[in-house]
């Protein structure tokens, strides 16, 4: 959970709580007995006390309500079942309190009885009020905290593309250029011609996915597929790379390009020969993490790092979920988990 969502979770309500309460507790009993408030009759202070009792115990309870709902249905589109839920209990919660306070502060201190349901339907006044208060400022909460995570998102996107797509050639000019070169090669020449495919389909999918926030995991692997067979024809069999994955995760989504940056990642960072083959496997844990896996085996001499790849991919992922990119250096391994999200 980040700091943002922490905060509407926790509610900083000091502020409102120390006016609302004593305000509440003033004007009900005010609004309800307005002659013996007009006349200063002793009992207005009866009244004034059972307001106070009645306004703490509505206003603390239903505001522990709240946040228990909040944190039980926090995402947007369960906003119906979290004011429902809120409205029940609120409403259950607000005549048992009435009671209690009937039936201990009332007839123990005062000697005097009042009806629960009235009781309850004067209760209503500060609970809808409170709620009220509460609803909107979440709203404008979360609205807000809405319009930062989108706004990040699509700066991490931009510099995402900067950085892959970075010296690109005009899109045009270079299928042109490829399809010319595609017509150079002889047909007999099938390797030739299956690179030159698999390097349109890379670049196509570059294209295509810089603009969206996800993609489905099978797009993705599929996208994978093609920058891997480019690799490999580079490094034959001294790069290895397993993928054992269910079909329920091929129907989930990642952000686009993240596993091609872990695999480029790999393969810069590593040495990739005969004798040190370089593997990578690309397998889930559950149906939350995908985790792509390699054996750590460290250039003397590494090339020149973007300083993006990882910490893009994490930045990305925490404006998308909760669930956290989680790095593992163990054994040997080097491990990479990412979530796993729906569309």
């Amino acid at each position: 959970m980040n700091t943002t969502e922490a905060t509407l979770y926790t509610l900083n309500d000091q502020k409102l709580r120390l006016v609302g309460i004593p305000l509440l507790s003033f004007l009900v009993p005010a609004l309800q007995h307005p002659n013996e408030f007009r006349n200063l009759d002793s009992i207005i202070w009866m009244h004034l006390f059972i307001g106070l009792c009645t306004t703490v115990l509505v206003w603390e309870g239903n505001r522990l309500i709240m946040i228990f709902m909040r944190r039980t249905f926090p995402k947007y589109n369960q906003t119906t079942r979290r004011l429902l839920a809120e409205a029940a209990l609120a409403l259950s919660y607000t005549f048992v309190a009435t009671w209690l306070l009937d039936e201990v502060v009332c007839k123990a201190i005062f000697g005097k009885s009042i009806d629960p349901f009235t009781g309850f339907r004067t209760s209503l006044i500060p609970t809808i009020l409170v709620y009220l208060v509460y609803e909107a400022v979440y709203f404008f909460e979360a609205w807000k905290n809405n319009v930062r995570k989108t706004e990040a998102l699509a700066r991490e996107s931009v510099q995402s593309q900067l950085e892959v797509l970075k010296n690109q050639l005009d899109p045009h000019f270079l299928f042109n250029s490829l399809n010319t070169l595609a017509a150079l090669i002889d047909d007999e020449n099938v390797n030739a011609q299956q690179y030159l495919e698999r390097l349109s389909d890379v670049y196509r999918y570059v294209l295509v996915s810089r603009s969206k926030n996800t993609v489905p995991l099978e797009e993705e692997i599929t996208f994978l597929d093609a920058y891997v067979y480019l690799n490999k024809i580079r490094f034959r069999e001294n790069l290895q790379v397993e993928k054992n994955l269910s079909a329920e995760a091929y129907r989930q989504y990642v952000t686009p390009l993240s596993l091609q940056m872990l695999i480029e990642n790999a393969i810069k960072h590593n040495v990739v020969s005969k004798e040190s083959p370089l593997k990578i496997k690309i397998q889930q844990e559950g149906n939350q993490y995908l985790v792509i896996e390699n054996n750590i085996q460290e250039k003397t001499i590494l090339e020149k790092s973007t300083r993006v790849g990882l910490q893009n991919i994490i930045n990305r992922y925490s404006l998308l979920t909760d669930r956290q990119v989680e790095i593992i250096q163990n054994g040997g391994l080097f491990t990479v988990k990412i979530p796993l999200l729906l569309n």
